[in-house]
């Protein structure tokens, strides 16, 4: 059981992770433009609203274009998904101490009034503390991972194209035929010369 949940998840993983990473490392893309669509997918996937992240990369491939590459960008929302839900109350926290606002209490009093709606405020005011957290480590987050995966991507895109190139190709070397050179064989001419000897015959009539 645990071995086929093992296979499964592996499965998953390569075919969700590491074959579009290798499609997208097979094309040949810059180095500098994957780092940045890698942070900037990082980024927008950590956006403490659930379900707008997808939105916010859209919106951001269509705004900035040829200037990043999309289905990084996706891919590494993708990635974010689960860091997103543990760093929501790090966000929350950081707007909090940005606007130096009361903390939202984490307890189970404070949920059953967020349920009944008796804390409607409260739960306004948390949200707008977390984007403002998010907000404001936005930049840091997307400079750090633009740095940190630079190299890493020039390392990749170096290795992949090495190992493109390096692949046997089939080439059809071209079997050249011997030409039929109609060599001009020239029978030697059976050229007799003869120089007759003039024979003189001097007959003497006795």
């Amino acid at each position: 059981m645990l071995t086929r949940f093992g296979y499964g998840l592996a499965s998953w993983f390569r075919r969700k992770l590491v074959d579009p990473l290798n499609l997208i490392l097979r094309r040949g893309t810059e180095p500098k433009q994957l780092a940045f669509s890698f942070a900037l997918g990082i980024c927008l996937g950590l956006f403490p609203i659930c379900g707008v992240t997808v939105f916010l990369c859209g919106i951001a491939i269509a705004v900035l274009g040829s200037l990043c590459h999309a289905p990084t960008v996706m891919l590494a929302n993708f990635i974010a998904t689960p860091i997103e839900f543990s760093l929501m109350i790090p966000f929350l926290r950081f707007g909090e101490f940005v606007t130096g606002g009361p903390h939202f209490p984490l307890s189970s009093d404070a949920f059953k009034k967020v349920l009944t709606g008796e804390a409607s405020w409260d739960v306004l005011q948390s949200i707008f503390h977390a984007l403002l957290g998010w907000l404001v480590a936005a930049p840091i987050i997307l400079g750090g991972l633009y740095i940190l995966s630079l190299p890493c991507f020039k390392i990749l895109v170096y290795k992949f194209s090495a190992a493109a190139s390096s692949s046997p190709k089939k080439q059809s070397s071209p079997v050249t035929s011997p030409k039929m050179q109609t060599s001009a064989i020239t029978s030697p001419r059976m050229s007799f010369s003869s120089t007759p000897g003039e024979v003189r015959l001097k007959v003497r009539e006795a």
